[in-house]
């Protein structure tokens, strides 16, 4: 199984882009394709790789900023939020460096064309309702090998446990997409519709299980945890890579590590979002020093 290893620092750069096109995947996917200049410059490594993108409020046509450079963090947490660019953290579903592009798939989060203005958080309202020209902001990777891929199985892994719902969907493509000819992976995606389900290329031996949410139990159960706690899982030496809602990928993680023996290091889980919570909410959790423990 191909390997890589992390490097010691994580060099991204800000690009300015601007909406390509548009185009409906399902139910609550929308696939928006960004183009830009010295987009030539921006090395995606695959995968599961992630990238910031900020976009402008409501009343702007683009992202401000104060300061684009190593301090741009403090400079950003210190501008008015009512100017200040949304940040939101996003995966790089494909690139097509030749045309200076690159796609990421927007799960909507109830926000699709017509429903109520309120509906979804702003990435979610400003995917549905985006038109080629708009302008926004990215800080991606100018390297291949950088800090933004996480999923990266150590040498000696037998096969590959995947779990995710639709926020997860572009990495998990990704993924599969990148793994080697005969890998054996098996997989769990939690989706809201069924038409929210796509074809996954891939050279591995997947085996794909789709688990359309049953929206009359809504509340009433895990899909991704109660599947797995079914599921007969190959023997050897497992690597799982878990992301999604933080409630739900915690849950997972615990019970690979407490009761299906995973080691605790082969677990690389994410939580993508959390119900009840918006990503400003998060960030300022981490920067406190007060986000939930998920061990």
């Amino acid at each position: 199984m191909t390997t890589t290893v992390a490097p010691a620092t994580a060099p991204f750069r800000f690009f300015d882009v601007h909406v390509v096109r548009t185009r409906r995947l399902g139910p609550s996917l929308m696939r928006i394709t960004f183009g830009g200049e010295r987009l030539d410059a921006l090395a995606c490594g695959g995968r599961d790789q992630r990238f910031k993108l900020f976009l402008p409020q409501p009343h702007q046509d683009r992202p401000v900023f104060h300061d684009t450079g190593d301090g741009w963090y403090a400079a950003w947490r210190a501008q008015d939020p009512a100017e200040r660019a949304v940040m939101r953290s996003y995966t790089i579903r494909e690139q097509r460096p030749h045309a200076g592009e690159f796609d990421v798939d927007f799960a909507l989060h109830g926000a699709e064309p017509g429903a109520a203005v309120t509906a979804g958080g702003p990435a979610s309202r400003w995917a549905a309702g985006a038109r080629p020209g708009d302008r926004l902001t990215v800080l991606a990777p100018v390297v291949e090998d950088n800090g933004g891929v996480d999923f990266r199985p150590p040498t000696g892994t037998d096969w590959i446990l995947i779990t995710g719902d639709e926020t997860a969907l572009p990495a998990i493509a990704g993924i599969l997409s990148w793994l080697s000819p005969g890998t054996r992976a098996a997989v769990w995606i939690e989706v809201d519709h069924e038409d929210d389900r796509q074809q996954l290329p891939t050279f591995a031996d997947a085996e794909v299980t789709w688990l359309v949410r049953d929206r009359a139990a809504a509340g009433s159960g895990e899909p991704v945890l109660d599947a797995l706690r079914a599921a007969e899982l190959p023997g050897g030496t497992p690597y799982a890579w878990v992301a999604g809602e933080a409630g739900t990928v915690k849950a997972v993680r615990r019970h690979l590590v407490r009761e299906r023996g995973f080691d605790r290091r082969a677990v690389k889980f994410t939580g993508y979002w959390r119900r009840g919570a918006t990503e400003e909410d998060l960030i300022a959790e981490l920067t406190a020093g007060t986000a939930p423990d998920e061990d």
